[in-house]
């Protein structure tokens, strides 16, 4: 078989350079997209597994308060109630001591007359009914208080296992970014950024478990429910520029349709930093995706070389390369 001339293999490398280009325009997927999310394969997956746990951490110590509080309030309430009830007790021993000196029968042929002897009748009976149920009442209350301190202090100890694990999550978070960094950063702030209308969660307060199930407006692929939300819900406040989530890659949440890269630019991704107002518009794109972190399910946030997590806050993220690589042309979004 005859040797290419090198015109002729300079000219279809050129062709082939073209064709894959234009398959990355076409399925909708950026250019940087060889290159995922700057770090490497391990530091992503250390930074998810951080997030999510401290993420179930969290839930499970809210919930965990929820069913405090509401020991604390059933706790109060019985402990009102045996508090009243044991005045009654007092009163009932005391006059059945009384009573015990006469027996009944004594006390019936004393009556002055028929009328009184109903009357007795009747009375006796009505305080063994009354005293009966007050014996009742009072032994109930003593055992929902009992049962209420044992699980309260069943819940204090779950709280601080919770916090251990959320501290234990916070360090593995901080070690992993020692890769890229991971230094105390300014971050990106921004008080009036508006308010999104909340992911649901499950009864619980956990997430739903959710794949990579709707078509991703973005591109060919497909992104989880979750994902979608915080899509629409950041385009319904303005936040329209263009913007990536599904992507076909080796690692990361855009092949699973986790995230989303939201360039600065309006039209492109643009191989540059991002100045002025495009600027401008990540710092408040960021902002806004941290401080409804909670409501929409964000597992972390990319921007200007600084990384968001809730277990962290904001921390330096100096990847090297390009601007995709170390997020100065778009914010990265990654859901739980």
């Amino acid at each position: 078989m005859a040797a290419i001339p090198p015109r002729r293999r300079t000219a279809l490398f050129a062709l082939f350079t073209t064709v894959v280009a234009a398959v990355l325009v076409v399925s909708g997927t950026p250019a940087f997209a060889a290159d995922p999310e700057g770090g490497t394969k391990k530091l992503r997956a250390n930074l998810t597994a951080a997030a999510k746990g401290y993420d179930q951490a969290k839930t499970k110590l809210a919930a965990s308060k929820k069913r405090q509080t509401q020991l604390d309030a059933t706790l109060k309430a019985a402990q009102g109630r045996v508090e009243r009830l044991t005045k009654r007790v007092a009163a009932v021993a005391n006059r059945s001591y009384q009573l015990g000196r006469m027996s009944t029968v004594m006390l019936l042929l004393n009556s002055s007359s028929p009328d009184s002897f109903v009357e007795r009748v009747q009375g006796l009976d009505m305080l063994a009914q009354v005293d009966g149920s007050t014996l009742a009442s009072y032994q109930e209350d003593i055992d929902t208080t009992k049962k209420a301190q044992v699980a309260l202090a069943a819940e204090v100890n779950e709280q601080k296992r919770q916090l251990l694990v959320m501290e234990r999550k916070k360090k593995q978070a901080e070690a992993a970014l020692a890769e890229v960094g991971g230094g105390a950063a300014g971050g990106f702030i921004d008080a009036s950024s508006p308010a999104a209308a909340a992911a649901p969660r499950n009864s619980d307060g956990s997430w739903p478990t959710e794949s990579c199930t709707i078509d991703d407006p973005t591109s060919t692929g497909c992104i989880t429910p979750r994902m979608l939300h915080a899509y629409q819900e950041a385009r319904a406040d303005s936040f329209t520029h263009y913007t990536v989530c599904w992507s076909q890659r080796s690692s990361g949440e855009h092949p699973k349709g986790r995230a989303c890269d939201f360039s600065s630019n309006a039209s492109t991704f643009k191989d540059a930093a991002a100045t002025g107002s495009d600027k401008a518009y990540g710092d408040r794109l960021a902002a806004y995706f941290v401080k409804n972190a909670d409501s929409l399910g964000v597992l972390y946030v990319i921007w200007y070389r600084q990384i968001w997590m809730p277990s962290t806050g904001w921390r330096a993220y100096s990847a090297s390369g390009g601007p995709s690589v170390v997020h100065t042309n778009h914010v990265h979004l990654s859901m739980i």
